[in-house]
Parts: C-alpha cells; sequence; structure tokens
C-alpha cells in the first residue's frame, strides 16, 4: 500500500520534475517510466550475476561486458557527477534501451557509435513489451540536476520503501492516478476501485484469455493479474504461470506512449511479456476473431473514426461510427462462445432512439445473455468528465439466454462524487459484487428497491431501452400538514413577534 511518507517521495519527485519545466503528467510519467525501466534492467542483472556465483554457469546477460556496457548500469553510474550521469543516459544507456533486442542491450565501438544487435528466430518471442514500443520514445529531461533529483529519489524509494512487485504496481498506480485530462480520442483512466469492482464481478480464472481492446494504462489487466494472483496463486501449475507472463493478458491501443506505459504497468505487475500491441481495434486492421474468453474495458466514448476503415464485421452488427456502438459489437466478435465482458458505456448507449443504438442492445438481448445493467452516478469520472456511465455485464452465447436483467442503482462509490473525489463512507460496491454473487436472492426485490430484476419481454416492450430509470418505481410518502387555520395562526404570530423587534429597533434608534 502507498503510504503518505511514500506518497510524499513520489510527489517530491513529480515536483522536482515539474520544476524542470516537464508539466504535462503523461510526459512526466513516461520519463519515469523508463528510468524505472533502466534501473529494472541492473535490478535483473544483478540477480542473473549473484545466480552465476552460486552455481558457477555463464550468465545471460543483458549489458555488454565491455567498460561502456558496463557504464549503463544503474548501479554503476547513480553516485557519479550529475552532468556525467546525464550524457551517459542520454548518449548511451537511453538509445541503447531503444534498440534493446531479446533482452539484451547493444555495444558502442570505440568510436561511441551504437553497434545494433543482429535479428535472429527469438527476436520478436523474446523482446519485452516495453521495448518494442521504445523506437519513436525521446528522452526529454531538461538538464543534469534534474535527472539526478529523479535517480536519487527513486532510488531512495527502491532501497526503502518498494519491498515487492506489489508495491511496485502500487507506486505506478499512484502515479497514474495523477493523469487528470482525457486524452484527444475521449480515453481516460478508469478509477481502480471500479476496476477491480468489475473484475470481481467476471471473476477471472487462471485459464482465461483475457483482453482490453482499449487498454490504456493497462489498468483492467493488471486489475484482471491482481485479482488471479490472489485467488489462485497458491494453486496454479507451472503452465498456468508460463501463461501468465505472456499469453493470458492482451491490450489494444493506438497510442504509442499508452503502450509503453500499459507495457511497464504490466511488468511492474509480474507479466514480462504480454500480448501489447499498437491496433486500431474497430479497424479493419483488426481481424481477431473469437480468440478471449474475458473481456474488460472502458472504451472511448468520442473520438474521429474514419467510416472506410471500421470493419465490415462490427458495422453489420451496429452501422455507425459511434465507438461506444462499434466497440460493443467487437466484444462479441473477440470472444469465444461462453466468453464473459464486463465494459463502461455512457448512458446514451442504453437509450438512444438511432438504429445503430437498438440494433446493438437488441444483438446482446435477443442474441446474446445480457446479465446486468449497474447504473452509476455522473461524479464517478471526474476530474476527467462528468458523464453518467453504466457498466454492462454479458455473455456471448450466439443463442439467446438473456431471460431477465439485472439492474442495479449506484448511488455512491465511496468517494465524493465532486472534483475532489475525497473518500467517504458511502458506497455500494460492496453490496454490488454480493447481491451479483448471489443473484437468485435477487428475484424478489421490489422496484422501488437499489436492484431489481427486470423481465426481458418487459425489455423488450420498451424497444429495448437499459436505463434504468424506465423500470424503476419512486415511492412516494404522504405528507400530512396542519389546517390552514393552523399556518395562518403562525404566520400572524411571526409577523407580530417582527412588529415588535422593529418597535424596539426604532426606540434605539431615537434615543
Amino acid at each position: 500500500m502507498v503510504t503518505g511518507v511514500i506518497k510524499n517521495k513520489i510527489d517530491k519527485i513529480w515536483t522536482d520534475i515539474w520544476a524542470g519545466g516537464i508539466t504535462n503528467p503523461l510526459t512526466v510519467i513516461e520519463q519515469l517510466t523508463y528510468l524505472m525501466f533502466i534501473r529494472s534492467l541492473d535490478e535483473k542483472e544483478l540477480e542473473q550475476e549473484e545466480f552465476a556465483n552460486m552455481t558457477g554457469e555463464k550468465g545471460d546477460y543483458v549489458f555488454p561486458q565491455s567498460e561502456i556496457g558496463q557504464s549503463m548500469r544503474w548501479s554503476k553510474f547513480k553516485n557519479r557527477d550529475p552532468r556525467e550521469i546525464y550524457e551517459l543516459i542520454s548518449q548511451r544507456v537511453f538509445p541503447a534501451v531503444k534498440k534493446m533486442k531479446y533482452g539484451k542491450l547493444p555495444d558502442f565501438d570505440a568510436n561511441g557509435e551504437l553497434i545494433e544487435l543482429p535479428d535472429n528466430d527469438s527476436t520478436k518471442t523474446r523482446q519485452t513489451a516495453f521495448t518494442r514500443y521504445m523506437d519513436n520514445a525521446v528522452f526529454v529531461i531538461p538538464n543534469p540536476q534534474v535527472l539526478q533529483k529523479i535517480i536519487t529519489g527513486l532510488d531512495d524509494l527502491y532501497e526503502h520503501d518498494i519491498a515487492d512487485l506489489d508495491m511496485q504496481g502500487d507506486l505506478y498506480e499512484y502515479m497514474l492516478g495523477k493523469l487528470s485530462v482525457a486524452g484527444q480520442n475521449g480515453q481516460f483512466r478508469t478509477p481502480k476501485h471500479i476496476r477491480e469492482m468489475m473484475v470481481e464481478l467476471i471473476a477471472p480464472t487462471p485459464d482465461d484469455i483475457i483482453c482490453d481492446p482499449a487498454c490504456g494504462t493497462a489498468g483492467f489487466l493488471v486489475s484482471a493479474a491482481e485479482y488471479i494472483r490472489k485467488h489462485y496463486e497458491d494453486i496454479m501449475t507451472d503452465e498456468q504461470w508460463e501463461n501468465f507472463g505472456s499469453k493470458t493478458f492482451s491490450g489494444y491501443d493506438t497510442d504509442q506512449t499508452m503502450l509503453r506505459i500499459s507495457a511497464m504497468n504490466l511488468m511492474l505487475h509480474s507479466i514480462t511479456n504480454p500480448d501489447i500491441d499498437y491496433k486500431d481495434s474497430v479497424s479493419k486492421q483488426n481481424n481477431v476473431t473469437g480468440k478471449f474468453t474475458v473481456c474488460l474495458a472502458n472504451p472511448p466514448f468520442k473520438g474521429s473514426v474514419d467510416a472506410e476503415s471500421i470493419n465490415d464485421n462490427l458495422k453489420a452488427v451496429t452501422n455507425t461510427k459511434k465507438t461506444e456502438l462499434l466497440f460493443l459489437a467487437l466484444f462479441l466478435r473477440l470472444l469465444q462462445k461462453g466468453g464473459r465482458c464486463a465494459c463502461i458505456v455512457p448512458d446514451g448507449v442504453l437509450f438512444g432512439s438511432s438504429n445503430a443504438h437498438k440494433s446493438i442492445r437488441k444483438e446482446l438481448i435477443e442474441n446474446h445473455q445480457l446479465k446486468a445493467v449497474i447504473s452509476m452516478p455522473s461524479g464517478v469520472f471526474k476530474p476527467y468528465a462528468g458523464v453518467s456511465t453504466a457498466v454492462l455485464v454479458f455473455v456471448k452465447t450466439d443463442a439467446g439466454g438473456t431471460d431477465n436483467v439485472w439492474f442495479y442503482d449506484m448511488k455512491a462509490d465511496g468517494f465524493s462524487l465532486d472534483d475532489k473525489r475525497s473518500e467517504v463512507a458511502e458506497n455500494d460496491i460492496p453490496d454490488i459484487i454480493a447481491r451479483f454473487h448471489n443473484i437468485d436472492g435477487e428475484k424478489d426485490r421490489e422496484r422501488t428497491e437499489q436492484s431489481f430484476f427486470v423481465p426481458k419481454q418487459e425489455i423488450v416492450d420498451n424497444d429495448y431501452d437499459l436505463s434504468i430509470n424506465k423500470y424503476k418505481k419512486t415511492e412516494y410518502v404522504a405528507v400530512e400538514y396542519p389546517p390552514t387555520s393552523e399556518l395562518m395562526a403562525d404566520i400572524n404570530g411571526l409577523y407580530k413577534e417582527l412588529g415588535d423587534v422593529l418597535s424596539e429597533l426604532g426606540g434605539l434608534l431615537d434615543e
């Protein structure tokens, strides 16, 4: 858990970078990501050296065994003069990381020119997801003094405060929490407690193959990984652990910066080589079909989509350019039969009257099993946006199965619904999870309560409208008022009191 002391240390690093002229939170996180990755390479090397010393076997080293190669290690340069560190990282370490292949850094010749490693059959499979997206990365730390402060701050955190992978992940999560603006395509970070609620509803297992086709910072994949480790860590087989580090988690995005950040986020949660790919998920570029057993996502709610680039099989389900509708069709295509999905949609998806809106709702209800609609308050995504949203939970069946849909009216999520998002006592999330996993107990709930069932036919009769207000009943309580004569007597009494006060005040003024 990130304590106040650790938060203060992170905030100090953040302030030092900010004072150096880097004010975009995404850029700050990106630059810190590079340095955290550089440090992690040296940690891996130290472990490899310790293993080699114990066994006498030759190590498979990350850094070249030359003088320049060894000088690129965090443990070797961290205490040097700030100007030397700055030149070394900007001219040697960073260019080498950008050209890293199959887990190795390239060396430099006597003239200081980088010697690129040759490709081999295992280059792509052994490259980490992070290094695959380093080609267009730029090192923008402005000067040696700022760089030294960052290195000293990070080293202090790792040496004294970060004991394990969970803590590294929490640290990164805290930094990601500083992203307070939505991206240009409408993407923004989903709060951790909302992601964890959705993961709890889906309950992934080590045998699931999980995808977020709008992965951003990979928050949903991280939350799914944490859930699996929490519930299955002691019973997972070697094959399941191997898949956990590679095949279990996939994510797509069209933002190279997000891909680098998401890859680092997953690495810090022991997922060393996830399938993180640059891909416009709703375009013809993406033909993935029936591959996954779980989809978890908060797809973008706006953004420009070229109608010509949209995959035809998505338009066949919902003929639109609206990304929030296209992604629903995409989830159905990505999932295997029996696959589960929990996704966030804007309220307009629930009641929109266009043919495209109706067709996707009809598809979910008639051809698959729509299980739940959880209406969330509009403040959940502040300060990014004030849009009202809902969580849809459904299963791909290709054969129907929707008999009743469970609705829940979330009124509180444990945080204030203003821009500050301070912790509060009111929180419906534990109740949502408990009721969803005891769904039979919901059958007799009244429409006046916070959760209830609605039969499929009633939804069909309402043009497949899924807004909770369409079905919720408000209980009106009769209020009895006193007789008019009694009210008039009270008013006259107040007038008399006011007259007495005014007379007294007038007398004081005449003296």
